[in-house]
């Protein structure tokens, strides 16, 4: 399993006038998280998209705990746990401190620039392998 761990200040322009987070704020986190992991396996999302290729999102899940609050220091956790093949799925755990705020999930899947599905890159594919190879 790989594991990334980001921190974020919570704005006041994230939240409603209760200075509660609204919940589609956590998208674009989630999305923080996704690229630090990324980078920190050494696959930036800004080389693999030079090669040609994109990841979008194709299924969002989220269940929402507790709040965050405006001003919160919050830590999006990123995990990847099985190594991927032609998707790509992706699990977050959003928290302040210890507490758990949000669970969430995303899956991808690669596509070249002209919108067609591929194959992952051979860079991507073999760095997985490596990295997947490490843990175990």
């Amino acid at each position: 399993m790989l594991e990334s761990r980001v921190t974020i200040n919570v704005r006041y322009a994230e939240t409603d006038m209760m200075g509660v987070v609204y919940h589609g704020n956590y998208l674009p986190w989630l999305e923080v998280g996704r690229t630090t992991l990324l980078k920190e396996c050494g696959l930036p999302y800004r080389e693999i998209e030079a090669q040609g290729f994109y990841l979008p999102v194709i299924e969002v899940g989220m269940k929402y705990h507790k709040p965050a609050r405006y001003d919160d220091t919050v830590t999006v956790v990123t995990r990847l746990a099985e190594r991927p093949l032609l998707r790509i799925r992706l699990d977050y755990e959003v928290r302040r401190g210890e507490e758990l705020l949000v669970t969430a999930h995303t899956l991808h899947g690669f596509i070249r620039h002209t919108g067609e599905p591929a194959r992952p890159p051979a860079v991507f594919t073999a760095k997985m392998r490596e990295l997947f190879a490490a843990k175990s």
